[in-house]
C-alpha cells in the first residue's frame, strides 16, 4: 500500500469513533500491537529528542525500503508511534520524504494532544524523515 492509501485507511478508522475517549483507547490499543524493538536498539542515540516521554526509533533497510521499529515508556505515545510506523515503515525513502502528514490533522490528533506531546509527534515525524534522507545519501 502507498502512504496515501494507509493514511486514508486511518482517517476512515478514526471516523468510526464518536468521541475522543474512544479514539484515545484505540491509539493505546495500537501501541499494544507495536512489535517489540530489540533491546539492543534502546540506546540514547535512538532516543527522539523533544519528546516528553522516552521514544526509541530504529530503522533498517530491507529491499530498498525503510523498516522502522520503535518503543516508548508511555502508553499513549507508544500508540502514536505505532500509527506513524504503520504509515511510514516498509516505504521507500522518496515516498517518505514526499509524504504529507495532513492525516494527523484530519483525524484531529494534534489538537487533542498536550503541547509537549504535539511537539514530540513533530519530532518523531522529523526523525523518520531524517532516516529517509540518510538512506538517500548512501
Amino acid at each position: 500500500m502507498t502512504i496515501k492509501e494507509i493514511q486514508e485507511e486511518i482517517i476512515d478508522e478514526f471516523s468510526m469513533f464518536d468521541d475522543w475517549m474512544e479514539r484515545y483507547e484505540y491509539i493505546i490499543d495500537l501501541g499494544k500491537s507495536l512489535p517489540l524493538i530489540d533491546a539492543a536498539y534502546k540506546l540514547d542515540e535512538n532516543l527522539i529528542k523533544g519528546c516528553q516521554s522516552k521514544v526509541w526509533l530504529h530503522s533498517e533497510i530491507q529491499n530498498e525500503k525503510l523498516v522502522f521499529t520503535a518503543d516508548s515508556d508511555a502508553i499513549l505515545t507508544k500508540g502514536i508511534v505505532a500509527l506513524l510506523l504503520r504509515v511510514f515503515s516498509n516505504q521507500k525513502s522518496e515516498a517518505i520524504l514526499q509524504a504529507d502528514t495532513k492525516f494527523i490533522d484530519q483525524i484531529g490528533l494534534k489538537e487533542h494532544l498536550s503541547p509537549t506531546r504535539a511537539n514530540g509527534l513533530v519530532s518523531m515525524i522529523k526523525q523518520i524523515k531524517m532516516y529517509a534522507i540518510a538512506l538517500q545519501t548512501k
